[in-house]
C-alpha cells in the first residue's frame, strides 16, 4: 500500500522526469529540424561550404546533439525510478532501451565532431570524400536509433495501460508510436523513401508530448489500492 509521502515523492519524480523529457523535446526540435538542415545538406560541397563559412552554427548543432545524448539518458533512468515499483521488468527495459537510443546518437555527435575539425583543413578534394561518408554515419545512426526509440516507448506504454496509473488511451498512444518508429525504420532500409514513411511516427510524437504534459501537470496517479 502507498503512502501519502509515499505517493508525494513519486509525483517529484515524476515531475523530474518530464523536465528531463521536455529537456529531449526542446533540443531534438532545435537540433535536428531546425538547426541540422542549415549546416548538412545532401550536397556534400555544400554541407563543407557550411562548416567552413557557418562553423559557430555547426558548433550549436553539436551542442543540441550533446544535450539530446544527455536528456534522453537521464529521461530514460527517471523512467526508472518513477516506474520500478510498478513493474520492474518494464521499468528496466525502458531505462535500456532509452540509454542504447542516447549511445547510437553519441555516434553522431562524434561524426559532427570529426566534421567540423576537417572543415578547417585545406585537404578540400580529401575532404569532400570524408564529409559525405561522415554525413551518411550521422543519418544512418538516426534512422538506426529510430529501432531502439521505438523499443523505448513500448515498455512505458505498457506499464501505463497495464497500471492505469497515468491515461490508458496515452499508454496505447504511446506504444501504437514505439510500433510506428520500428515500422518506418524497417521500411526505409527496406528502400521505401516515400512520405507516407513518416506518417507512421505521428503516434509517437503525440504520446511523447501529452506524456511530457501529464508528467509535469499531474505526475502520477495512486495505485488503486492505495
Amino acid at each position: 500500500m502507498t503512502t501519502i509521502n509515499e505517493h508525494n515523492q513519486l509525483i517529484k519524480t515524476a515531475r523530474v522526469t518530464g523536465i528531463w523529457y521536455l529537456l529531449l523535446a526542446i533540443t531534438g526540435v532545435f537540433g535536428f529540424m531546425v538547426f541540422n538542415s542549415q549546416v548538412y545538406s545532401p550536397d556534400a560541397n555544400e554541407t563543407l561550404n557550411n562548416l567552413i563559412e557557418n562553423q559557430s552554427t555547426a558548433r550549436i548543432r553539436l551542442l543540441f546533439e550533446f544535450g539530446i545524448i544527455i536528456s534522453q539518458a537521464l529521461t530514460a533512468i527517471w523512467f526508472y525510478r518513477l516506474f520500478k515499483g510498478i513493474n520492474d521488468w518494464a521499468a528496466l527495459a525502458t531505462a535500456i532501451w532509452g540509454t542504447v537510443n542516447s549511445s547510437i546518437i553519441l555516434i553522431s555527435a562524434i561524426s559532427m565532431g570529426v566534421a567540423i575539425k576537417l572543415s578547417s583543413s585545406n585537404l578540400i578534394a580529401d575532404n569532400l570524400i570524408i564529409i559525405e561518408t561522415l554525413q551518411a554515419i550521422i543519418a544512418n545512426a538516426w534512422l538506426i536509433g529510430g529501432l531502439f526509440f521505438g523499443l523505448w516507448l513500448l515498455p512505458f506504454g505498457y506499464i501505463i495501460t497495464s497500471s492505469k496509473r497515468m491515461p490508458v488511451w496515452l499508454g496505447r498512444i504511446l506504444i501504437l508510436g514505439g510500433f510506428g518508429y520500428i515500422i518506418s525504420t524497417f521500411l526505409s532500409y527496406g528502400g521505401i523513401s516515400a512520405d507516407w514513411v513518416g506518417y507512421f511516427q505521428i503516434p509517437a510524437s503525440i504520446g511523447e508530448f501529452w506524456m511530457i504534459g501529464y508528467l509535469l501537470i499531474f505526475g502520477i496517479r495512486p495505485a488503486e489500492n492505495s
